[in-house]
């Protein structure tokens, strides 16, 4: 049910973010979702990839700060309120939402999104017990 996403740390400077593009279609690592939060200094790219664990290695050795999070994939029906839905459940059970980002999938009209959430495992539990779909982290990888 877990996710690994991979995030980069990257000065806020022209050609690090293709950079780290190149480094990855280079070796054969295909990107599936991304988000981007920067400042003015520095950015964290957050990626979903095909490959997490081998993405990690090349873009260490490439030189980059890197790190891996869990985070999960939560399918969410696509229409008006399907996201709000999914967030009042973990609301009711007191579970935090530090980031959240979307992306389309192929196989489906439901619209996919990441969590990153303080009490993984929980929320986990509580939208599976409310018949949310959590994707697994192989199917997310294929997309």
């Amino acid at each position: 049910m877990k996710v690994k996403q991979i995030s980069i740390f990257l000065e806020n400077k022209s050609g690090r973010l293709a950079q780290v593009t190149r480094v990855l279609g280079d070796n054969n690592i295909n990107i599936r979702a991304l988000s981007i939060a920067d400042t003015t200094d520095f950015g964290i790219l957050r990626l979903i990839v095909n490959n997490p664990d081998t993405a990690y290695q090349i873009l260490k050795e490439a030189g980059f700060t890197v790190s891996t999070t869990d985070v999960i994939a939560v399918e969410v029906k696509d229409d008006p309120g399907g996201l709000a839905k999914v967030l009042e459940i973990l609301q009711n059970v007191s579970i935090n939402i530090e980031y959240l980002y979307a992306f389309l999938q192929k196989a489906t009209n439901a619209a996919l999104v990441v969590f990153r959430v303080e009490q993984l495992d929980e929320a986990i539990k509580v939208l599976q017990e409310n018949n949310v779909s959590i994707l697994e982290d192989s199917k997310v990888y294929s997309l």
